[in-house]
């Protein structure tokens, strides 16, 4: 038995919308004492049963509603891409045949002198597997909620592609030829003409599958975001017993346990170092752009690098509790959000469908009593039912979003799915992540500040013949400046980093000293008063400073930062200019933040925080009534990019801050953050656009349908019409452009 504090986690199987997620929801619900929220987008159920349920009784509930279940495991198995590979087959199978039957059906239906024997045959021939094999899936799911005395779309579309092909085939098989075709308002079409719309059914099939399939592949980042977490973590480590390592999985290292960090190496918990010294690389966890120069006594963090030094850390947290875990199980969670728009076609299609239903049936009625001949109220019920076929309706969400992702694509923005398109609608605050979104996250020297006497040439000499040896961030920085000014460099002898302080080394026989006003101190180094008074200026400003003295004499400060990004004040306008308020939020210390929000015009700064708490900060603005969206583009930045209403990820960043966002910006132009929250306005009102027109036009045709002034063959054209205005008016998104 479970206990009520330990939720349950199925996989849930066979969901095609999000009202088929609701009723797997409400089913659970109706058990004692179980509460459950089930997320359409992961296709998982978390459950908080009783704890004297047995959970086989949550996997029967599912079942009894009509959908598959099991619980998951470590390893859930990702079946939206045999999903995918299935639709992909029936829809290249639907379009091979629909456009061949288009041709064929059309023109030899309304042109009798293009006719060959049994062609109405070839028609049928080619439309049974469309409607029998590739829309098989509309088909069981609108069983299922026949079973479940419940409709959705794939009800809608079932009845509309086996009404069409059953009238069409009836009409081949058993219609009277030498009869004529049907009233037009200006003649009679030519005999045979009753099977023309065979092609409407392979055509809405096409449609749809095409639109379920792209839905499909879009639902898999949740799935992907924790496993970009999983590959994140290190799955060796080397723990440290009676002096001796042993290399052992990492399921195995316990709290307490001590463990060995190698240069180069990941860390691979949470801990505190006991032994050693290095400069750990906390980029991709805490955003820090520096690498942090860390010692005996200080926290480290799980998935960091060590970037030089030795380490043996005391391991603190280790597997749920580390950061790393506790960073996937919030963007778990906020990646359970469900799209309105597409609930609300479901919502109206509960009660579309048997009102739908319900007006062929009395029309049918209707006719009979009026004492007209069977054929012509049959003829106006199946009119019923093809105007009301929802291909419109079907395709009004995946063209718009299609269109608006291919034209973002042209612009540097991806955009992942509907549910980013309806976030943006009342987006009011957009948090950007410092390190790598404002600014390029690439460490440049801003200033170099030699002694009187002492030329910058043999500052950056002497700095960079030292530096060159480390492969520190900041030793990087000042070598690319000295071998671009000086040109070659002199080789630097018996160099030794010092973690946390910097390095030493001989250069053309003078003793080189290189890293904080600390390192020098120690060395009895004094650094004269106008030199000290410039490094605690620099600071101020946010930068790193690093003195270089040589043979017991200071000879300059250098200063270290990350450029801001030449687009990010013009990015930072526009969105000023679309009304948004912007708030800076980084891990990095708050001199650097304030400085980096003056100078591109950003007015709220929130520094120093550690992952979780960019995640909470973002719930904590929401809570303030705020809807926030965010930029990032670490793995520090994930879950806050999952928390927010709408995430957006610089594409040159990591995996999983790319999976846990909305939309991707591809360029590195930051511009694109303000054109990509236009696109997504433009985008959601297309759909909406489209939406409408779809309800209006099934609102409108259905009275004609049943009073007669619509036959079967002009309520298809019409259906048809219907969906190539949805079309048209998506493919108004490629005229959209950017800044």
């Amino acid at each position: 038995m479970i206990s009520q504090t330990e939720p349950v986690e199925l996989a849930v199987g066979g969901m095609t919308c999000a009202a088929c997620a609701a009723r797997v929801e409400r089913s659970l619900n109706k058990l004692p004492g179980v509460r459950a929220t089930v997320n359409y987008a992961t296709e998982k159920a978390t459950v908080h049963p009783p704890a004297d349920l047995d959970p086989g009784e949550l996997v029967a509930c599912v079942e009894r509603a009509g959908y598959s279940a099991a619980l998951a495991g470590p390893e859930p198995v990702d079946e939206n891409t045999a999903r995918a590979l299935d639709l992909r087959r029936r829809m290249t199978v639907a379009a091979l045949l629909a456009l061949p039957l288009g041709n064929l059906s059309i023109a030899l239906a309304l042109v009798p002198s293009l006719r060959f024997p049994y062609w109405e045959l070839v028609c049928l021939a080619l439309a049974t597997p469309v409607v029998f094999w590739s829309a098989l899936p509309f088909h069981r799911a609108a069983l299922r909620g026949l079973r479940h005395r419940t409709s959705t779309m794939d009800t809608l579309v079932s009845l509309g592609v086996l009404t069409s092909y059953g009238w069409s085939a009836w009409s081949v098989l058993f219609g009277d030829p030498s009869g004529p075709g049907y009233w037009l308002g200006f003649g009679a079409t030519a005999a045979g003409a009753d099977a023309v719309y065979l092609d409407v059914a392979a055509g809405v099939t096409t449609f749809l599958l095409a639109g379920r399939y792209f839905e499909s592949r879009s639902r898999r980042s949740a799935a992907d975001l924790l496993r970009a977490l999983d590959a994140l973590a290190a799955k060796e480590v080397r723990v440290l017993a009676d002096g001796v390592e042993r290399l052992v999985p990492i399921g195995q290292l316990a709290t307490g346990d001590e463990f060995v960090v190698k240069p180069g190496e990941k860390i691979a918990a949470d801990g505190v170092v006991v032994r050693g010294g290095s400069a750990v690389d906390t980029s991709t966890v805490t955003g820090e752009s520096v690498p942090a120069e860390i010692g005996p006594g200080d926290r480290v963090i799980g998935g960091s690098v060590s970037t030089s030094g030795r380490l043996v850390v005391r391991a603190t947290a280790v597997g749920a509790a580390a950061q790393l875990a506790r960073m996937s199980v919030l963007a778990e969670q906020a990646q359970e959000r469900k799209a309105n728009v597409q609930k609300l076609v479901d919502r109206i299609c509960f009660y579309f469908v048997p009102t739908v239903l319900a007006l062929a049936a009395v029309t049918f009625a209707g006719w009979l009593f009026a004492g007209e001949p069977g054929r012509a109220a049959f003829g106006a019920a199946v009119s019923v039912l093809i105007i009301a076929c929802p291909c419109a309706l079907g395709l009004a969400t995946p063209t718009a979003l299609m269109v608006g992702v291919g034209r973002g694509a042209q612009l540097g923005i991806l955009i992942k799915g509907p549910d980013a398109l309806e976030a943006s609608r009342e987006i009011d605050t957009v948090v950007l992540d410092k390190t790598g979104t404002v600014t390029t996250g690439r460490m440049t020297v801003s200033g170099v500040h030699p002694v009187d006497g002492v030329s910058r040439a043999e500052v950056l000499r002497l700095a960079g013949a030292v530096e060159a040896a480390s492969e520190h961030a900041i030793a990087a920085a000042i070598t690319a400046l000295a071998r671009e000014e000086v040109g070659a460099l002199p080789e630097a002898t018996g160099f030794e980093a010092l973690p946390g302080l910097g390095a030493r080394a001989a250069v053309d026989g003078g003793k080189v000293l290189i890293g904080r006003s600390r390192l020098l101190a120690e060395h009895g180094v004094p650094v004269p008063d106008e030199l000290a008074e410039t490094v605690t200026a620099e600071q101020e400003r946010g930068a790193t400073v690093v003195v270089l003295a040589c043979d017991d004499r200071t000879l300059a400060a250098l200063a270290v930062h990350d450029e801001v990004k030449p687009s990010a004040r013009a990015a930072v306008d526009a969105l000023h200019r679309l009304g948004l308020r912007t708030v800076l939020l980084t891990g990095d210390h708050a001199a650097t933040a304030r400085t980096v929000a003056a100078e591109v015009g950003i007015g709220e700064v929130i520094a120093e925080v550690l992952p979780d708490e960019k995640a909470a900060t973002i719930r904590r603005l929401q809570h303030e009534g705020r809807v926030v969206a965010m930029a990032g583009d670490g793995i520090n930045d994930a879950p806050a990019l999952a928390t927010a209403d709408l995430g957006m990820a610089m594409a040159h960043g990591t995996d999983i801050a790319m999976k846990s966002a909305d939309l991707i910006l591809v360029r590195e132009d930051l511009r694109v953050a303000p054109d990509a929250i236009r696109l997504a306005h433009r985008t959601l009102r297309t759909i909406r656009g489209n939406l409408l027109w779809a309800f209006g036009y099934n609102l409108a045709a259905l009275p004609l349908a049943a009073f007669g002034l619509l036959n079967p063959l002009i309520a298809g054209a019409a259906m048809s019409l219907s969906s190539v205005l949805v079309v048209s008016n998506s493919l108004r998104l490629r005229n959209f452009t950017g800044s």
